[in-house]
């Protein structure tokens, strides 16, 4: 039985993860590091409020064996690209770098379609840049699951977005571009705790149509 350590919890993708990991029995114990409550009462539950601004005083909570990356932020959530930076990247790339501190064996990163730290566009040079940095880490195992476009649900839909969604699920039902299709959050997670039973070692990239036959093994 295994420990997950989870950031992001309470976001649109790590909320249904976490709901996900407390149902199944192959863990133990699901941690996750939280800017504020998940409000969730689970005796797997072990919660710790931090601010992620001080990781000297959150890292040592980084033991177990996964680490499941989830921490996300939008643009206008966020406020400016620098702090959007420090959501979707540096408290990620800490929390990694506290896990193999404290040999985490696995590691699972939520990235995105068209991550590339080339890229001219912000958004996709930032997760480039995370995952190239991360593919450095030391850890024995690295997933990184880059979802196509995410479905309704979230907290934070702009307008563009939904008829966005609209778009590409109208293109799926095109033969052949099935892969296209807006994936649920609840989708990702589940291909994320698949990808952690994988009985392999190194770094793997899952993408759009891949991440759907993931989730279903």
């Amino acid at each position: 039985m295994k420990t997950a350590i989870v950031i992001g919890a309470t976001g649109y993708v790590g909320s249904r993860l976490v709901a996900l990991l407390l149902r199944d029995s192959r863990f133990e114990k699901v941690k996750v590091l939280v800017r504020k409550s998940t409000g969730i009462a689970n005796a797997k539950l072990e919660e710790h409020v931090v601010d992620f601004d001080q990781p000297d005083t959150w890292k040592k909570f980084v033991t177990g064996d996964v680490l499941y990356s989830a921490m996300g932020t939008t643009l206008k959530a966020a406020g400016s690209k620098d702090a959007q930076y420090k959501i979707d990247y540096t408290y990620q790339y800490q929390a990694a770098k506290a896990a193999v501190a404290h040999n985490v064996p696995v590691y699972v990163l939520v990235s995105a379609a068209g991550a590339d730290p080339a890229s001219k566009i912000f958004y996709s040079r930032m997760k480039g840049e995370l995952e190239r940095d991360i593919k450095k880490l030391p850890f024995e195992t690295i997933h990184i699951i880059r979802p196509g476009m995410l479905g309704s649900g979230r907290k934070e839909v702009r307008g563009g977005e939904q008829i966005g969604i609209g778009v590409m699920k109208a293109i799926s039902l095109i033969p052949g571009l099935g892969s296209l299709k807006p994936i649920d959050g609840k989708e990702v997670a589940q291909a994320m705790i698949n990808a952690t039973f994988k009985p392999v070692q190194g770094i793997h990239n899952y993408t759009m149509g891949v991440v759907f036959k993931l989730a279903k093994v």
